[in-house]
């Protein structure tokens, strides 16, 4: 298939990204294009659509020169993006969510939390549809999002001709077909995929949406179909502004975390590719700002917390289920950045061409000098890291973060230590979803990892450790910009199915097995601090509880 490219384009929470791939999986050329975001009130995160759709131009542009392709190369282009809500009007015109009464604000980005109160309520009528996520909505998933727009924003609601999540409007804005992703619409819009597939009417009425079902779920849905599936080809205009020729087939759209899945899970091992029995001891690890947890499964899985099962929303004929931490490369960098000398170590990176995790994982491996082991370190330092409450397994965006074992010292070591304490507690949250879902009936090993997080040594060596699984890193470090393209490959017709796609696509590259011995008992110590701090944190509140 030689000159024959797929375009895999990513947006994620801070960015446009946008890749160009062979048939073999190999990345030609990439380029990332950054966004903008808005905080206009404690909780609320807001983009532009029209922003977004400008950076994925740039991006694009930038990628074929690097690649040196041209755009007649350029045979299908894939989608993925963050699940968050987009609002357009009659005209497909941007219509404001934002208090600011700003059109051009017109996204509310996947970890807006306005919703927490509306969740609380759906949560507490507790229909029959919360099964199929875990048994609780989160605030982070569109109908809290679309109750609180109805209750507070009525003029927004009303002027709304489509709400999509941000997937589904780039390949809507590609193409001009308005189809939904079965991905989107079951993970994040409560969308049942399995038999004939359907919105379950009684669950709108209930929680006040009763106009979408008398538009016939116009608004957010009427059409649902596979991801890679053929959407449209690419019009005339958005040729002009993404700088690619029109009429590329363009593929239904996955969400972010989804594609990395596709990009990587498929991959052999030793020569021996999964079949369906095999990837349910497979997980797909993808760590950015925040942390996903895929893993697929032959028959439907419920296990309280952990959301899901998603019928086919990932591997087509599979069920999903996806756990989830909402902030940890986000909590990361925030240790870092408000710690007293996280501005001095950020210059310092800066002057010496590299970045601040590398400088303090350098900090680290001194310290340990003297240690039976690095982990020891933080054997009087511990951190609970639901800052951003629990998406999985506990599945409260209330939880707040904790840290236990700090000493009067602002030092670069302390910094470090603390980094150190905070990357082991992401990983033990880890374990911790990894528990719940091997409990159900899993049987996970293996865990594939991918994103900005994977990047990082230090996080993928505490993640073999803590959890006791080898993690696989993909031959392509860029999983997520691969698995959009190989939506790109489908919708070609290059690729028969998904399924083909993977395996031709994709491969494994460096496996991290897990420490045994003293590590191994140190962590299961740790692991207990770490259960400890959720029922200290609990009895603070009951505590606090009889103030009132």
């Amino acid at each position: 298939m030689e000159d024959r490219f797929y375009l895999g384009i990513d947006v994620g929470t801070g960015s446009a990204r946008a890749g160009i791939f062979d048939g073999k999986g190999k990345m030609r050329g990439a380029a990332t294009h950054p966004i903008c975001m808005f905080r206009p009130a404690e909780d609320f995160v807001e983009q532009s659509s029209d922003d977004i759709w400008s950076a994925c131009g740039l991006a694009v542009r930038a990628a074929l020169g690097v690649a040196g392709a041209s755009a007649e190369t350029i045979v299908g282009v894939g989608f993925d993006a963050t699940c968050s809500l987009v609002a357009l009007d009659a005209g497909d015109r941007p219509v404001t969510v934002s208090p600011t009464g700003d059109d051009a604000q017109n996204v509310i980005v996947w970890m807006d939390h306005r919703a927490t109160e509306q969740a609380a309520r759906i949560n507490a009528a507790g229909h029959e549809v919360l099964r199929y996520v875990g048994g609780t909505i989160s605030p982070e998933m569109e109908t809290p999002k679309l109750v609180w727009l109805k209750e507070n924003l009525p003029a927004s609601w009303q002027r709304t001709t489509r709400f999509l999540d941000l997937p589904d409007f780039l390949a809507y804005r590609a193409t001009g077909v308005d189809t939904r992703s079965l991905c989107t619409t079951v993970c994040k819009w409560t969308y049942l995929g399995h038999g004939e597939g359907h919105w379950d009417e009684s669950y709108f009425r209930q929680i006040g949406l009763v106009d979408l079902v008398d538009e016939g779920f116009a608004r957010i849905g009427a059409r649902v179909r596979p991801m890679g599936e053929p959407q449209g080809v690419l019009t005339e205009a958005a040729a002009r502004e993404l700088g690619l020729r029109a009429g590329i087939p363009v593929g239904v759209a996955i969400i972010d975390a989804h594609a990395g899945g596709l990009g990587m899970l498929g991959a052999s091992i030793d020569g021996v590719a999964p079949d369906a029995e095999g990837l349910e001891e497979r997980l797909a690890l993808i760590g950015g700002t925040s942390t996903c947890h895929m893993a697929v499964s032959r028959e439907p899985k419920f296990l309280s917390g952990i959301w899901g099962p998603y019928w086919s929303a990932m591997v087509p004929g599979l069920w999903l289920t996806e756990g989830g931490q909402s902030a940890t490369g986000a909590l990361i960098d925030h240790v870092i950045h408000s710690h007293a000398r996280g501005a001095e170590l950020t210059a310092e990176a800066a002057a010496k061409g590299t970045n601040v995790y590398a400088l303090l994982n350098e900090r680290l491996e001194k310290l340990a000098a003297g240690a039976a082991f690095p982990a020891e370190l933080t054997r009087d330092l511990h951190v609970l890291p639901d800052h951003h409450g629990n998406r999985s397994p506990r599945a409260d965006p209330s939880l707040r973060g904790m840290i236990s074992g700090l000493r009067l010292t602002d030092s670069v070591d302390s910094l470090a230590l603390v980094y150190l304490a905070t990357v082991q507690a992401i990983a033990h949250g880890t374990r911790h979803i990894l528990e719940t879902m091997n409990a159900g009936g899993y049987r996970i090993k293996t865990l594939f990892a991918s994103g900005g997080d994977a990047k990082n040594p230090l996080f993928i060596r505490e993640h073999a450790d803590i959890t006791g699984c080898r993690v696989v890193l993909p031959k392509e470090p860029e999983a997520v910009l691969l698995g959009a393209a190989i939506l790109g490959a489908v919708a070609s017709g290059d690729q028969p199915s998904v399924l083909a796609a993977m395996g031709a696509m994709s491969a494994a590259d460096r496996v991290i097995e897990p420490a045994g011995g003293a590590v191994m008992r140190y962590h299961a110590a740790k692991h207990r601090v770490f259960q400890r701090m959720y029922d200290d944190q609990m009895a603070y509140r009951g505590l606090m509880g009889g103030a009132r």
